[in-house]
């Protein structure tokens, strides 16, 4: 691949606005993205395949859990820390970010958070390092959007509990080590167990023929009689409440995430249509195309202040879920709308390999849709505003 020539665009000098810290920890990620993702993200990319030998670097930058303590491995950042690792591993590409954020906010958050000492003690540290990687289970063939209506069910059976079931559409799957996998009990409770890799009648097949998040490894989980000890139980909460928990942080990461893919498109567009003659001057010189660069710095620009403050509101205990799922709807959506008139300034050369506004822009089409639909997005806001409930 090309060198990696990114240089992030700040119109309004947010930066101002970051402690030495976050802009510390946002840098390190930055050169690590143009060190060890960008000169192979194309390749894994056209092959379908995840990079598994970027992992340990990903470890070494606190990408896994950046808000995790240290006492069990994480980096002890705060939340603007976590969504600036988040925005620099999508600008490289939205298939690494999904793996930094479903180990940190789908594994290690719940572990963290519902779990007991014990289990913090015996998973966190090595999903922290990268030694093991987890996947989160949720969706189901039959239940996407309403997460409510999930078959996947457990039973006691004195000494362990028997877990039946699937899930799909699962990132990380085909090589986790575990999965935090939400069923029903018998008296149709949701609750989170810790499933792991060897245990009887637990299989993750991959699911192939993606033309998105292709250097990202997704697959199925499938519960056949698998017998899992009671300890694997997460004690500390129950009910949907606990997986859209996780949810909430994760869809906090996307709404950072998605500026990444956002900056990458418009620099690479700003660059071309500097560089690029067509009737006698640089391209950029034209009025549509200005209008089209502007556009993108604007929305950057919006959604960086948007994100920036809900960051601080994360970080005080006060941001709602209404107030994140704004943000990863619109956030998403801006950056979408980037790509594509990023890809037409480049005309046929935006389509290959050689610029990564295609590859972001396949992405985001997985990324508008999971953690979330964009309509369900705009339901969660109109609920809240209205106090009515329009999903039924």
């Amino acid at each position: 691949m090309a060198t990696d020539l990114f240089q992030a665009p700040d119109y309004y000098n947010v930066d101002d606005l970051f402690t030495e810290e976050h802009l510390m920890v946002r840098d390190a990620a930055r050169d690590w993205v143009k060190r060890a993702v960008s000169p192979i993200i194309e390749e894994a990319c056209q092959k379908a395949e995840f990079p598994k030998q970027i992992v340990p670097g990903l470890g070494q930058i606190g990408a896994f859990g950046p808000y995790i303590p240290e006492e069990y491995g994480g980096a002890g950042l705060d939340q603007i820390s976590y969504g600036l690792i988040m925005q620099e591993l999508e600008r490289g590409d939205s298939g690494i970010r999904s793996t930094a954020s479903v180990q940190s906010s789908l594994v290690m958050y719940p572990i963290y958070q519902y779990g007991n000492e014990e289990q913090r003690k015996k998973y966190l540290p090595k999903l922290a390092s990268g030694e093991h990687l987890g996947c989160f289970g949720l969706t189901e063939p039959n239940h996407g959007s309403n997460p409510s209506g999930m078959e996947t069910n457990f039973k006691d059976m004195g000494d362990h509990y028997l877990l039946n079931g699937a899930k799909m559409w699962i990132s990380n799957s085909p090589f986790a080590d575990l999965a935090v996998v939400w069923a029903k009990s018998e008296e149709g409770r949701i609750h989170g167990l810790i499933v792991e890799r060897g245990m009887e009648g637990f299989t993750t097949p991959e699911t192939h023929g993606k033309w998105s998040l292709r250097a990202s490894a997704t697959g199925e989980l499938v519960f056949d009689n698998v017998k899992v000890p009671k300890e694997n139980l997460l004690p500390n909460k129950s009910g949907l409440g606990a997986p859209l928990g996780c949810l909430d942080s994760a869809r906090y990461g996307i709404a950072w995430g998605a500026i990444g893919a956002a900056m990458d498109c418009y620099d690479t567009a700003l660059r071309y249509a500097k560089e690029r003659v067509q009737f006698g001057k640089p391209i950029g010189g034209f009025q549509l195309q200005q209008k089209k660069l502007a556009e993108m710095i604007t929305e950057i620009t919006k959604a960086q202040t948007l994100t920036l403050r809900l960051g601080q509101l994360k970080n005080e205990g006060r941001a709602t879920s209404a107030q994140i799922s704004m943000a990863k709807r619109n956030n998403v959506d801006m950056a979408l709308t980037i790509c594509r008139d990023a890809r037409q300034m480049l005309g046929g050369m935006g389509i290959t390999g050689e610029y990564p506004i295609m590859r972001h822009m396949m992405n985001l089409e997985s990324v508008v849709t999971y953690e979330g639909t964009h309509d369900i997005h705009l339901l969660i806001t109109g609920l809240d505003i209205t106090g009515l409930n329009a999903f039924k």
